[in-house]
This record gives C-alpha cells, structure tokens and sequence, in this order.
C-alpha cells in the first residue's frame, strides 16, 4: 500500500490536513458516493435484505465482537434450531448455550433467551420499533439497539461501531481518541450523515446507509493498510491511509493444561467432561475438559498443542492423555456420550481441541470467500 505522502500526491488539490477538520462533509455527496459503490460491491450475507426483526437483532448480537466469518458459521445453524423469537423463548438455556458454543461471549447468547422469554411473555412476541423502546431490554446496548432500529423498522439514527468510527476520524482527520468527548463527535458525525426515514419497496434510507458505512470500515477502511484507492469518498478523505490511534494493551499469554479420558463400553463412546459452577464468574454451565495444574504435567507429551484466545488473552494450551487421578471434585465429572457432543453447551476451547482430536465432528461451512477474514469490530 502507497504511504499516506505518496497518495496524496496523486491528487491535485490535497485536502487540507487536521487543523481543518471541524469543516463540515457535504451529507448528500458523500451519501450518493457511499451508496452508489455499496450497491455494487456489498457482500452476499445471510441476515441482509430479510424483513424479520428477529433475524435482525440475532445477527446483530452474534456480530459483536466476533468475525463475520464465525458468525455465518452459526447463525444459519441457529436459525434451523429456533427459527422465531417463540421457539428460542420456548427453549432451555443449555439448548441456547450448546447453539452458541464456538461464537464465544456467552452472556450475550443468555441475554438473547432472556429477551425472547421476556418479549414472548409480555410484548407478544413483538420486538419494539425504536432504538429508544429497544435499549430498555436486557442485553441491548446503543450500538445494537441503533442497528435493529435503522435496520429492522427503518428509524432515521446513525450506528457506529469500530468501523463506522475509524471511517470518520480517517474522513475528518482526527486521532482516535477514548474520551467522552471523542465519542461525542464521532456520534454527532454519524448523525449528520444519516438519510431521513425513508421505506419503499427495496429501499430502507437509513438501514442501508448504516450497513454501507460498516461495509466500507469492514472491506476497504481497514485498521492496517486501507485500500484508499478503491474507496468511494477517496476525495473526500482527510487522511487517506491510518489515523493516529492509542497505543494498545499488550495480549497476554497465559499456559493451561486439560486432560482427554475416553473410555469405550460396547460400540458406545464416551468422554469426560467437567461442568463448569452455575456461579463461576466465566462460562457458568458450560462443559469443559478437565483442567490439570501445570506441575502435574511436567516432561509429559502432550496429545494436542493449540492457541486459544479469550480477549486480549492468548492461552498456549496442551491437552494431556489420562494418566492417574483428575484434580476436581466428583459431582463436577460427567462421562458424555460423544455422539451427543454437538448437543452439549461446550466451551468454545473444547469444542475446538475435541474437533481437533477427532473426537468430534467438525460440520464445515459453506463460507463466501471473500468473508472468511472479515470482522465488524
């Protein structure tokens, strides 16, 4: 990619630099350069062009902090699984919980059930048209509560997620910055670009404008190296190529160590799990491999290396054969059918270390290639 000096150069009349950031983007040109290069490139996702709120705000929750990828991994799955907001109300928690294991932050697949029981019980199943109405229910905050409203019914408000905010700071020329006052001007920039209302046949103003800004920070404006040369509003950028951002924690490593016990009766197979307390501060009710103390495994080969990361967290983990006693309390061991695995509310870490074993099954997605290292945060 051309350095920041090197593009400019190519234009004849440079756009002036921060200092002039507080001059304001003409909203109808930008919005006619966004929506006319969406129009042709948006990507093909599932939970584009329905008209089903519910299917609205389950991509919604599922796509935050998580890759698009992953994303299209489970929510068609989930979907065939509870199809309306009254079959997943209708549903048990670890039914949820075992739908979601692989997308990780599972508080959000618990909120979801909440919401739907809830919704179910006292809105007749009927989610509320506004970002306001919507952000009084449980686990919807300001960024999903925008998203279903413009996306869903329409609603003339502006979303901003780390996409749509690195897409204005770049077009403004201003560093990014984590203050109550940085947010302040992003949002009121957001806001002076959004279309008013405006629904027809094929046409929702404000959700397809929402959609296409997170479309241009997801493909084109992206954190390292942006494709500034295939960008509609190119002209119209302050910055042309990365904005100055904070520096970042460091990820942390962290070593862990699990056990695999299979045992064989007949043509039958299992594989002991530990279930994770209801009152554990992470992944409550969820299964798990045993965990074994590191001092326990030392000068042992281990079965399986991976990398498995949990928020700025990278654990180096190794899974262990049987070899004597296991470290935790009877009640907490269950031995599982491994036929039924699919069915169970798995971590995400093992899941992936018991696909990686060939303990179980790996179901392959069918993945647009031009998604698979998409993310929307």
């Amino acid at each position: 990619m051309a350095s920041t000096s090197k593009l400019r150069s190519r234009d004849e009349n440079p756009m002036p630099g921060p200092a002039s950031s507080e001059e304001k983007l003409d909203p109808v040109l930008f919005r006619r350069k966004l929506m006319g290069w969406y129009k042709s490139h948006a990507r093909e996702l599932p939970w584009r062009g329905v008209s089903d709120p519910y299917r609205t705000w389950l991509s919604e929750v599922m796509l935050q902090q998580t890759r698009v990828a992953a994303v299209i991994e489970h929510y068609e799955g989930f979907l065939r699984q509870f199809p309306t907001m009254l079959a997943l109300a209708l549903a048990s928690e670890s039914e949820v919980l075992a739908n979601w294991s692989g997308l990780g932050y599972y508080r959000r697949a618990r909120m979801l059930h909440k919401t739907a029981q809830f919704l179910t019980r006292e809105r007749g199943g009927v989610l509320p048209g506004t970002a306001a109405e919507l952000r009084t229910l449980p686990g919807i905050g300001e960024y999903t509560s925008a998203a279903i409203a413009s996306i869903a019914f329409g609603e003339s408000i502006a979303v901003v997620d780390g996409n749509v905010e690195r897409v204005l700071l770049r077009l403004t020329g201003r560093p990014e910055s984590k203050t109550a006052a940085g947010r302040a001007f992003v949002q009121k920039k957001a806001s002076a670009l959004i279309p008013k209302r405006r629904i027809g046949e094929g046409v929702n103003a404000a959700g397809d404008h929402n959609q296409a800004m997170m479309e241009l920070g997801a493909t084109l404006c992206l954190p390292r190296n942006p494709l500034c040369l295939q960008c509609p509003v190119y002209s119209m950028c302050r910055t042309r190529g990365e904005h100055i951002t904070p520096s970042r924690a460091a990820q942390l490593s962290r070593p862990a160590a699990y056990l695999l016990s299979i045992r064989k009766r007949g043509t039958i197979t299992e594989v002991l799990l530990e279930l994770r307390a209801d009152d554990a501060s992470l992944m409550p009710g969820m299964y798990e491999l045993p965990p074994l103390p590191l001092d326990a495994v030392q000068g042992r080969e281990p079965l399986l290396r991976l990398r498995h990361a949990i928020t700025n967290t990278n654990y180096y983990v190794q899974i262990f054969a049987a070899h004597g006693p296991v470290p935790a309390a009877k009640s907490d061991l269950h031995w599982e059918l491994t036929s039924r695995l699919a069915s169970l509310p798995l971590t995400g870490l093992t899941r992936k270390a018991l696909q990686r074993l060939d303990v179980m099954a790996v179901n392959l997605p069918k993945l647009p290639s031009e998604v698979t290292s998409s993310t929307r945060t």
